[in-house]
């Protein structure tokens, strides 16, 4: 082997392949060549007359989760998909992902909810790189208001996040959609990236944006993103005057529906070494939103009511890997505003009501991992929160609740076998101004997870969890002179599946089941600000979702289907409700989108099915199915200073007419058009 690598040698320095092979050390021409190859790295920056640098680009840590050998069922759309499918707040993203229920009570501003698997929007933790985010406005996190301008991905795990150091309060969600920021990206040479952009749509939407990255240094990196966003909202829609939607009809107008939203988010990027990171970020939105009322037969009577919304949020997270351990703090400050109104409310003097909250909270975690063999990994999180609410009803104005959670868990892991399992306690304490006693809640979670990968492309996982989820603020205080007389939801969650992964195509199959025990229901009441809350006795749900990925050559599809057979089981006597499928719930759902990229127009369609489901537990409340289509092209255009991108889209293509949420109709047909220019 040395007497071939001697004669290739010689033969690139002087010509000769007919030479002897003696001793390497007798060569001084090979050995000079040996030499220069060795220095080249160190040398090319002083020999830039015969040396050409190649155009490098800084290298980010940041990594996409893996959605096929895990435990847990994850679905990922990266930044690159987000952009091709015009995907722009938090609840678009939801759309395309298996086993979600996205409750939309219509157009750009109205409230938008996520629940997975039929476990409600209260089991799904909402994170912002990581971190847990909240709202005192019913309770619910509004995805509507979460833009995703500036993301590296949107991410939802079921039962499980399967990052390395999870804070306590990610170990007791049911599930985990995470919002993450991307960090910045530099070329060799560059300190700055800016990015502007506008889109434009039907009924007003105007969405301008802007992005500025900034590299201060080697170890230092920030970036700045603000957007707003405004839409008058009055699209035109059909209202059936019979259920069966086979009688008379008109078209309406949707009217009391604009809204108007500013958010601006901070971001810092700190890297002490390759394994100490610190992050930060500060997020602000500021917004107004119409609240157009439900529309029932023979009446499309706008409302009167509107919410003006505040938040600020800080949050900071320092990060340290070892070969043996790693150590992980979170820490979070935030504030929040509601302000309700109602200019028609009746029993009001003058007809007007208004409503504040004021929410503050403070949020402290800590993590560490250590792994004393190569197999094994055992940790702990401590996390402890603090809330308080204020508001200027007669009762309930000062509410305080103060929140302990702690995990413990250990991993064993090999490369083809995986197998952890965790221990929570909670612990949440509720102090209300005028009562005497206060509500307390204690509880112990089990976890245990089991994964088996026989080969690359074969993974079986199964996992089994218990989640207990407190009554918040919402559904214990709001609006009322006494407490609401709500117990704490128990959720027993079961999920055994198989993922499949090549080189063209990724698909996973998950059958699961869930039983929850004093499930709270919410509801609207008299508009969409004001909600009633109950218990369910007992609630099963089983199902099954499946995703497929497909790339082959220039062309990409996506595709997911749901089954969920959600039942009520709470009390067999009474023959209105048991058995039946709980409300909101479709038993069978899908989607997929399709995308096919060439050097002139790129072209991409996405559709979503929903089929029947219940407002209520009659036949009268039975929601039609529908299915929603849309059409985008785009192009982009390389520049001398940067690069320019056009986007057109058609949404609801076939202009169809239908409701998520009962009496709450939804767009049609609508255009938008979006600009791009990075440079």
């Amino acid at each position: 082997m040395s007497k071939v690598f001697y004669r290739i040698v010689s033969f690139i320095v002087d010509g000769s392949h007919h030479a002897a092979a003696p001793p390497l050390v007798a060569s001084p021409p090979a050995w000079a060549f040996l030499l220069i190859i060795s220095f080249l790295p160190y040398t090319s920056s002083q020999a830039q007359d015969t040396v050409h640098r190649l155009d490098e680009v800084e290298v980010s840590a940041q990594r996409t989760p893996v959605t096929t050998r895990t435990v847990a069922p994850t679905q990922v759309l990266d930044a690159q998909q987000l952009e091709q499918q015009g995907v722009r707040q938090l609840s678009d993203a939801v759309k395309q992902m298996a086993g979600v229920t996205l409750k939309d009570y219509g157009g750009v501003g109205g409230m938008k909810t996520v629940s997975a698997r039929g476990l409600g929007s209260q089991f799904s933790t909402v994170t912002v790189d990581g971190v847990a985010v909240d709202n005192s406005q019913n309770g619910q996190v509004d995805l509507g208001r979460y833009l995703t301008g500036n993301a590296a991905y949107v991410s939802l795990s079921q039962g499980q996040d399967q990052q390395p150091l999870l804070s306590a309060r990610a170990y007791a969600a049911g599930n985990v959609l995470n919002l993450e920021t991307a960090e910045p990206q530099f070329h060799y040479g560059e300190r700055t990236n800016l990015k502007v952009g506008m889109e434009m749509g039907s009924f007003g939407l105007l969405n301008p944006f802007a992005l500025w990255e900034q590299r201060w240094g080697k170890k230092l990196r920030t970036s700045l993103w603000a957007g707003y966003m405004q839409s008058a909202g009055n699209y035109p829609f059909t209202l059936y005057y019979t259920h069966d939607r086979q009688g008379e009809t008109s078209r309406e107008t949707r009217e009391h529906s604009a809204m108007r939203m500013f958010v601006a988010d901070g971001n810092l990027f700190y890297t002490f070494s390759k394994d100490n990171t610190l992050t930060g970020k500060v997020h602000y939105m500021r917004g107004m939103h119409e609240l157009p009322g439900e529309v029932v037969q023979y009446n499309a009577t706008p409302s009167a009511q509107s919410t003006h919304e505040e938040s600020l949020f800080a949050q900071v997270k320092w990060r340290m890997e070892r070969e043996q351990w790693k150590v992980q703090v979170l820490g979070k400050a935030q504030h929040s505003r509601d302000q309700y109104e109602d200019s028609a409310a009746l029993g009001y003097r003058n007809n007007y009501m208004e409503n504040h909250y004021l929410q503050h909270e403070g949020y402290l975690s800590g993590s560490a991992v250590w792994s004393p063999l190569k197999w094994m990994d055992l940790s702990a999180s401590v996390d402890g929160d603090l809330s308080r609410l204020q508001s200027n009803l007669e009762y309930r104005s000062d509410v305080l609740r103060s929140s302990v959670l702690a995990a413990a868990a250990v991993r064993l892991h090999s490369k083809h076998m995986e197998a952890n399992a965790h221990l929570l306690a909670t612990s949440v304490t509720d102090r209300v101004n005028d009562l005497d006693t206060t509500p307390l809640y204690r509880c112990l979670s089990p976890y245990a997870g089991l994964r088996w990968s026989p080969n690359n492309h074969l993974t079986l996982r199964y996992f089994y969890k218990q989640t207990y989820r407190v009554p918040n603020f919402s559904e214990l205080y709001f609006f009322l002179s006494t407490p609401r007389n709500l117990r704490p939801e128990r959720a027993m969650q079961h999920n055994v599946g198989v993922a499949w992964v090549d080189n063209h195509v990724s698909a996973t199959v998950d059958g699961y089941f869930n039983r929850v025990v004093d499930k709270i229901v919410a509801k609207p009441g008299s508009n969409m600000y004001y909600w009633t809350m109950e218990n369910l006795g007992l609630v099963h749900i089983l199902g099954v979702d499946a995703t497929v990925e497909c790339r082959m050559g220039n062309v990409e599809l996506r595709g997911n289907y749901s089954f969920a057979h959600a039942v009520d089981l709470s009390d067999p006597t009474n023959t209105d409700t048991y058995g039946y499928q709980i409300r909101y719930t479709p038993r069978h759902s899908g989607g997929g989108s399709l995308r096919w990229e060439n050097r002139w127009v790129n072209l991409g369609a996405t559709a979503m099915v929903v089929g029947h489901r219940y407002a209520y537990v009659n036949v009268g409340s039975r929601l039609p199915a529908y299915c929603d289509l849309g059409l985008s092209a785009d192009r982009q255009f390389e520049l001398s200073g940067g690069s320019f991108r056009v986007q057109v889209q058609v949404l609801n293509l076939l202009d169809t007419q239908y409701e998520v949420v009962k009496d709450y109709p939804m767009m049609g047909r609508n255009y938008r058009l979006s600009v791009t220019y990075e440079f």
